[in-house]
């Protein structure tokens, strides 16, 4: 029996502790923490125990949106570059902005024609690796318009060739057999007179001769000299050793004044040999000089065609003879 004083009795089992109650037990009576099975550890906030936001939400507990399949619009926002935070190459490499993306074009396509050229001129030895051909006194073999892949003389040598040079003439290609563009010998580009300031010239060196010699008594074709004797030829005898030379389509050699209107050539004046031919590309080249050196501009036309030029890799040569 109890006074009517006295608190619950201690096997009470409806009395629950004040304020000096177990702090794991919430006002409610149920226990928090890891006892309840249902609840998660922490304050209720859905947060770590810590405090801090779970992964892949923003402060809210929201996930934020996305711009696509596991990116958000952040990540998508961060990819732009800038001249001030990526500096100028990668800006520049990058930028998707369409004066940037049309430079980038010319300069990469630049890039691939002087690649393109320093290639050819590996395998040619000689600058420019090509020629684009003007007239036509090497028909039918070559036609006006042609573009002309050039070698150095001492490559791609045929059997036959002159001692000291890489030359086979046509002279000594029908002996050995070699030919190119459809006859005995091989066709050169050469300086006339050795004068640079001249167009070369592109025609097959047909022999050898050496200083002094009478070349027009003792070795020419009479029906190709105009039926000239030697004391009537200004090249004859031979002024120095050098090469006799003829345009396929022409009617006599050039030192009888049947073409390239030239002496004897020397080795030193040769710029290289035809090695292959590309029809109609050389029409490119042609078009720059007869287009932009005709018109007005002086100088900055120059420079406008020597710059195409550049890009088609290609000088002119004129197989004199024929317009």
């Amino acid at each position: 029996m109890t006074g009517s004083g006295s608190g619950a009795s201690r096997d009470d089992p409806d009395r629950h502790d004040g304020a000096g109650s177990d702090s794991n037990v919430d006002g409610d009576g149920s226990r928090a923490g890891a006892d309840d099975p249902e609840r998660p550890p922490g304050d209720g906030t859905g947060a770590a125990g810590d405090g801090s936001t779970p992964l892949g939400t923003d402060g809210d507990g929201r996930t934020p949106p996305t711009d696509g399949p596991g990116t958000t619009a952040g990540a998508v926002r961060n990819s732009s570059v800038s001249i001030e935070d990526d500096g100028v190459l990668r800006w520049f490499l990058r930028s998707e902005e369409g004066g940037v993306v049309y430079a980038r074009d010319i300069v990469t396509s630049v890039g691939v024609v002087a690649l393109i050229a320093l290639l050819l001129f590996g395998i040619s030895g000689v600058w420019p690796p090509l020629v684009a051909v003007e007239s036509g006194s090497m028909e039918p073999n070559m036609e006006r318009g042609d573009m002309i892949f050039v070698v150095a003389d001492d490559r791609f040598v045929g059997d036959g060739n002159v001692a000291g040079t890489g030359v086979v003439t046509r002279e000594g290609g029908a002996e050995s057999g070699h030919s190119t563009f459809g006859e005995s010998g091989d066709v050169i580009i050469f300086q006339p007179d050795g004068d640079e300031r001249e167009t070369p010239v592109i025609h097959r060196a047909y022999y050898f001769v050496e200083e002094d010699e009478n070349w027009i008594d003792d070795r020419a074709d009479p029906a190709l000299t105009n039926a000239q004797s030697c004391e009537q030829v200004h090249t004859c005898p031979a002024p120095h050793d050098g090469f006799i030379t003829r345009g396929d389509a022409n009617g006599g050699y050039d030192q009888v004044g049947s073409g390239a209107d030239t002496t004897v050539i020397k080795a030193d004046w040769i710029e290289g040999k035809a090695h292959y031919r590309i029809p109609w590309l050389g029409y490119i080249r042609l078009t720059v000089d007869e287009v932009l050196l005709a018109g007005p501009g002086g100088t900055a036309v120059g420079a406008v065609a020597g710059l195409v030029g550049m890009l088609t890799a290609a000088a002119m040569v004129r197989p004199s003879g024929r317009p």
